[in-house]
């Protein structure tokens, strides 16, 4: 059976490309890079290769780029570094973040962080006036806010929400981990403290993202135990992991312009088809406006058919993510869409569909017209 994968926000394929760059690292160059002989050097001067490839494409210096396992550690790391080493006494954040920000900002106001949460617009953007409203009010904040929501595709004004941030004396810490390898990005012009990013939303491997921690911050180390990532994360380094990245974002960097024009054409195409064919879905966010090129979150009205939609979908063959009833009758939508619906997110069965450059209009064809015999 054919597969047609449409989950891209979730993971991405890895390029041969990077395969390729990593395949070295796999074999015969093991060495450890905190080995002093030819074996460790070689593979050290890998790691700072990738580093310093990796800070020509964001614009910053290598000095600020930090190796960790994945987008999930460094928005810990950032969050509990800036409550912990840089004493910010207020988190802000919204609720439509990853669960790794909610769940951080949660867990750091158990320890008495106040935590408060930004307003909505009714697209799902985030309400600039309310932001700076809790900054005027709250001194010594710590902004934690994502790039791009990975459920709706909501892109955030980076620069804007930076500018507030240095205005009232604020950390920011921005999410990136849907918006690095997709948008060009540039730490120089943006007041961005902290960054997290991850390879596989980009065709590069997973286990392995970075922070950016920008150069007038200092913080404690992340782990304890060694000397690897200049005294910040002991442990042995994720070689070709790092390898991997470094590659995958190289070669994101020259399809910019490319992927944008040619994944966002079929993102509205499936919008366009899709509301074409079905009365009453729900479109959610801003998905023709301020929004990740990438990504499309359609709400079918709930029914008998359509609650077991995403499961059906998975036995045509179609890979795609969203919350609707599962097996056990016990209706579960997800945090985001649910913030954005309110009660009426019971009676929607939302549906994430997220493309990349491999994905073509015939898939798209395809999956219309197994959503229209199943509904």
């Amino acid at each position: 059976m054919q597969r047609i994968y449409f989950d891209n926000a979730a993971t991405t394929s890895l390029d041969p490309e990077v395969l390729q760059a990593m395949m070295p690292y796999l074999t015969e160059k093991f060495g450890n890079p905190s080995s002093v002989y030819s074996y460790g050097r070689e593979t050290k001067m890998a790691i700072e290769a990738a580093r310093k490839s990796i800070a020509k494409v964001l614009n910053c210096a290598p000095g600020e780029i930090f190796f960790t396992s994945g987008g999930t550690e460094s928005t810990n790391t950032a969050i509990q570094a800036a409550i912990q080493d840089l004493h910010c006494e207020h988190i802000i954040t919204s609720s439509i973040e990853h669960h790794a920000t909610l769940h951080t900002a949660e867990s750091c106001a158990k320890k008495g962080i106040p935590v408060s949460y930004v307003k909505l617009l009714e697209n799902g953007h985030i309400d600039l006036e309310d932001l700076e409203h809790l900054l005027a009010t709250h001194p010594k904040s710590l902004v934690s806010l994502m790039h791009a929501n990975n459920e709706i595709g909501n892109l955030l004004k980076v620069k804007k929400v930076g500018e507030l941030c240095e205005k009232y004396g604020a950390i920011f810490h921005c999410d990136m981990v849907q918006t690095i390898g997709h948008y060009p990005i540039d730490f120089e012009k943006l007041k961005v403290h902290f960054a997290s990013a991850a390879a596989h939303k980009f065709h590069g491997p997973k286990g392995v993202g970075l922070l950016y921690i920008h150069h007038s911050i200092t913080i404690q180390p992340i782990l304890q135990g060694g000397s690897q990532e200049r005294n910040m994360r002991a442990g042995t380094e994720n070689l070709y992991g790092i390898v991997g990245l470094g590659k995958a974002l190289e070669l994101a960097a020259q399809q910019y312009e490319t992927d944008m024009e040619t994944i966002g054409a079929l993102k509205l195409y499936m919008l366009q088809r899709l509301e074409n064919e079905f009365e009453g879905i729900v479109v959610h966010g801003d998905a023709r406006g301020h929004s990740l090129y990438t990504v499309l979150n359609i709400g079918f009205p709930l029914t008998d058919k359509s609650e077991m939609l995403l499961f059906n979908l998975d036995i045509a063959g179609i890979c795609v993510s969203g919350g609707s009833a599962c097996s056990s009758g016990v209706s579960s939508v997800s945090h985001v869409i649910h913030a954005l619906q309110g009660n009426q997110a019971t009676t929607i069965v939302p549906i994430r569909f997220s493309f990349c450059r491999k994905n073509t209009k015939e898939e798209i064809d395809q999956v219309i017209e197994k959503i229209k015999g199943m509904l």
